[in-house]
């Protein structure tokens, strides 16, 4: 029989953090992918309408696990460090924050992490020197096979080969952070302590990869194309109660050729590209599955919070064209990115994608499972209240008793600025007081209450009221000068705040809003 941890006053926490999935790609959500593992925590739990990131994967991991907006804690844009001048862009997580596992150890917790890190590790910072107890990760992604050159592990701190006999044979990524997960979590039981578990996956990121047996299953299956596909999500989501249906879809992107005008040739290689994709989600929701079923195993399931995100909107990169390369598209010697025209489907029903601060790109699935602590009549249920991912590290603190310090290892500390979500997972009405704000390459964005100020890099502020029109496509700017004003102002003051600074590459542009709203006005 299973140790039965019941009793344990304080819940076991898991965050599970995916990489690059549009806010339609589970099923919950709006997809077509089969996603019944995940599902079934929405099911089981509560789903997130409005559950935002930060637009990109460092900076959302920073946010994660600092509970402070990315520039605070170091790592305003990536990985590149301005120098000492430069505190918001240093590329590493920086000694002003404390981690969600460095104040859930000071809570008596057993702290694991497993999967990507990405922020900072060239600099010195590791997941074994910021609080976890034990770890499996790599540096950064972008690999799915132990063959791939970007293919590197550290386990408790410590390179590890990659065909070392301390891991599975000819391992998949996404299967190895959940197995050690598993396994960390059993030295957690056997020294009976309640346990946090970080699971960063480095899926569906690119560059695309999947058991070719599995991609197989999903060939054929997009060649209605991806103006059909997003408009049967978009129905979808009006069925499931997810959005309201007089947000209307917005015009896509004009940049993406309409698929009735591409050859067979080219219809054959952009379904092949989704259904690749669609393997390497169907696989990560597996290992969700595999997650619960061992958690029920060990008897320590029912007293888990399970907190499910994503990093940032669905990836566009690098062009409308995608990327297919490789004699054998999806095995470990391959490049393949999904491109702007499926990614146009993930993020329905928004538009614009990763590193934008529209919609499409800040919007992520949330989901939170607890089956001894949600109410049985809530369950399946939506919460439609505003939630950022800073709000991550307030809400663990608050359901395991730990204080936030004013110091750490003798350095000031920064205030966290999230706030617990623990509430809302009660049942209870969340008092959320101050504004959300993003920057990323230039692109901005504020949001109160309903209102949400926001301009793409180089671009004019917009307006938008997100309760009316949360698809974005009525800018009220002229119309609320004063709350345009007031929103600028604040946005300002964060701004300065945080020693952000202007973007000095180029404007990253995957989406012509301009040219698709004059499409839209002839249509």
């Amino acid at each position: 029989m299973p140790l039965n941890l019941f009793s344990q006053s304080k819940p076991n926490i898991v965050v599970v953090l995916v990489d690059d999935m549009g806010y339609s790609d589970l099923g919950c959500y709006g997809g077509e992918i089969p996603t019944p593992n995940i599902d079934q925590l929405a099911k089981d739990g509560l789903r997130f309408t409005n559950f935002y990131n930060a637009a990109r994967c460092c900076p959302s991991r920073a946010a994660l696990l600092t509970g402070v907006y990315p520039h605070q804690a170091g790592i305003g844009h990536m990985m590149e460090d301005k120098g000492e001048e430069h505190p918001a862009y240093r590329g590493h997580l920086n000694k002003q924050t404390v981690t969600i596992a460095e104040l859930l150890k000071s809570a008596g917790y057993f702290t694991i992490m497993t999967g990507k890190w990405h922020v900072g590790q060239p600099k010195g910072v590791t997941p074994a020197n910021r609080g976890f107890d034990r770890s499996l990760n790599a540096p950064a992604g972008g690999f799915y096979y132990g063959d791939h050159q970007n293919a590197r592990l550290f386990l408790n701190g410590q390179r590890i080969q990659n065909d070392s006999p301390e891991l599975p044979k000819n391992w998949y990524s996404t299967d190895l952070w959940t197995a050690f997960g598993l396994k960390f979590i059993d030295q957690a039981v056997e020294e009976k302590k309640p346990f946090l578990l970080y699971l960063a996956h480095n899926a569906p990121h690119f560059p695309l990869q999947a058991p070719l047996e599995e991609i197989e299953k999903f060939r054929g299956k997009y060649r209605e194309g991806w103006e059909k596909f997003r408009k049967r999500r978009y129905q979808k989501q009006i069925e499931l109660g997810l959005i309201d249906p007089s947000w209307k879809l917005p015009p896509f992107n004009p940049n993406v050729p309409k698929w009735d005008s591409l050859s067979e040739q080219e219809k054959d290689k952009y379904d092949h590209l989704m259904a690749i994709y669609a393997a390497v989600v169907s696989r990560l929701d597996k290992s969700i599955g595999d997650l619960v079923k061992g958690l029920k195993e060990k008897g320590v399931y029912d007293n888990t919070v399970i907190l499910f995100v994503s990093d940032n909107g669905g990836n566009p990169e690098p062009s409308a064209e995608g990327r297919y390369q490789g004699e054998n598209p999806g095995d470990s010697k391959s490049s393949i990115f999904l491109g702007q025209g499926w990614a146009e489907v993930g993020c329905t029903p928004f538009w614009s994608y990763k590193h934008h601060t529209h919609e499409g790109g800040i919007s992520t699935a949330g989901i939170v499972s607890w089956p001894n602590g949600i109410k049985p009549d809530k369950k399946g249920t939506f919460i439609n209240e505003t939630a950022h991912i800073t709000d991550i590290l307030a809400t663990v603190a608050d359901f395991a008793g730990a204080k936030y310090p004013e110091t750490y290892n003798e350095n000031k500390i920064t205030p966290t600025v999230g706030v617990s979500l623990k509430p809302l997972i009660e049942g209870k009405k969340l008092n959320r007081k101050k504004p959300v704000y993003w920057e990323h390459e230039g692109n901005k964005a504020i949001l109160l209450d309903e209102w949400k100020l926001v301009a793409e890099n180089k671009e004019n502020w917009q307006l938008y009221n997100l309760k009316n029109d949360r698809t974005e496509l009525k800018n009220v700017i002229e119309d609320n000068p004063k709350i345009a004003n007031k929103l600028k102002d604040l946005y300002q003051d964060w701004y300065k705040k945080i020693n952000a600074e202007p973007w000095e590459g180029n404007p990253i542009w995957f989406y012509d809003y301009e040219k698709a709203k004059e499409e839209n006005a002839r249509n």
